[in-house]
Parts: structure tokens; C-alpha cells; sequence
């Protein structure tokens, strides 16, 4: 496996992030594997399921989340399963109504696990990475927007360098779609997979 384990350590936090290449011939195994091994850890018997796909179609760097959600909406007649989708490239969840989306699902669902997708500004030479970890995701760290925490699992995909909000709207659209089917397929492999072995109802709502 080519993926990377980084540890993060503040004050507050400390956990263990899973970096993939997405340009490598086994990136697709790789995150896969890893996103099963981080579900399998947080997911419990009888909580629904949600991915919220965080970001917006109006500025292509940040376009990530919508198509991810775009893709597993369209999804859901197939074997993806019993999982709540927001944010897609015709209702997308960001800046602006990310904290009404977040107290909409805690109202409508009793202990939902929440799978928070995002992209992500990081350095050179981790452009073109997608992470996957255990914990909560702070969406709009990179562009220093202060926007609430959730998550109780992560996936990013790093779609620039960290030097502001103009990065995010200088990035290929290629780039972004590389790392969107990374994320999709694994995802659906991954949980098909698991709903293989567990017998988990994975019927989309």
C-alpha cells in the first residue's frame, strides 16, 4: 500500500490521518481499504448512516464535496444502501447554510453517524491526496472561516496549496475529479463490503 499515516496532536485532539495519492496506480485499494478499516471502528448497530458532502459548485476547488454527493445520489438505486446523502451539485451544503443542514440532521435522526466530506488546502506536495480519519472534520480551516465542527469520521481531498481563498479558485477541475472517483468508488466498495459481511441495511433514504 502506498498510503501514509500522519499523527495530529494539539491540545485537544489526537489521532491518526490516512493519506492516499490519488494519482497512484493503487490509490483506489488504498483508500478503500482505509475508509472500511475507520467505518468498521466508528459505525454502531442501528445508527443511520449520513454523508454530508460539504462545499459548493460555484468555485471549482471547492466543488469536491457536491460532486462526491452528486455521484452517491445518483447512486442509490444501486447496492450503496440505507444512507442519508447531503449536499450535491443541485443542493449544495455550504458556508452559509452548513449549520442549519448540521441541526436539521441531529433533529431528524437519534445519534446519526455522520460522515463529513470536504475539500482541503495543504501543502505542495500533498496536493492531489484524499484523507480519511476518525473524528470530526473543521470545514473552512484552509480559507480561516470559522464554521461548526462535525463528524464522527472524515474524508478530504487537498485540492491546493494552503495560501487563502484564491487557491481554491485556481484548481484543475481534472484534479478535483480524480479525487471524486477515488472517494466514490471506494466508498461504495467499502460499504459494500461491510454490508456483506454484517448484514448491515443499507437501503438509501
Amino acid at each position: 500500500m502506498e498510503f501514509k499515516i500522519e499523527a495530529i496532536n494539539n491540545k485537544t485532539n489526537s489521532r491518526e490521518v490516512i493519506y492516499v495519492d490519488s494519482s497512484h496506480k493503487e490509490a483506489l485499494a488504498d483508500f478503500s481499504s482505509a475508509f472500511y478499516n475507520i467505518f468498521k471502528e466508528v459505525y454502531e448497530e442501528g445508527r443511520q448512516v449520513i454523508v454530508l458532502c460539504i462545499g459548493t459548485d460555484r468555485v471549482t476547488g471547492d466543488s469536491l464535496g457536491p460532486m462526491i454527493g452528486y455521484k452517491l445520489d445518483q447512486y442509490k438505486f444501486g447496492i450503496f444502501g440505507n444512507i442519508g446523502i447531503y449536499g450535491t451539485l443541485n443542493e449544495p451544503v455550504h458556508a452559509k447554510n452548513l449549520k442549519f443542514t448540521i441541526d436539521m440532521i441531529y433533529e431528524k435522526y437519534d445519534n446519526p453517524l455522520v460522515i463529513a466530506i470536504d475539500a482541503s488546502l495543504g501543502s505542495i506536495c500533498s496536493i492531489g491526496h484524499v484523507t480519511v480519519g476518525k473524528g470530526p472534520l473543521k470545514p473552512g480551516a484552509g480559507v480561516n472561516k470559522k464554521l461548526p465542527i462535525v463528524g464522527d469520521m472524515f474524508v478530504t481531498g487537498i485540492v491546493n496549496i494552503s495560501v487563502g481563498f484564491s487557491s481554491i479558485q485556481n484548481t484543475r477541475l481534472g484534479l478535483v475529479m480524480q479525487m471524486a472517483d477515488i472517494i466514490f468508488y471506494g466508498m461504495v466498495n467499502a460499504l459494500s463490503r461491510i454490508k456483506r459481511q454484517k448484514n448491515i441495511d443499507l437501503e438509501v433514504v
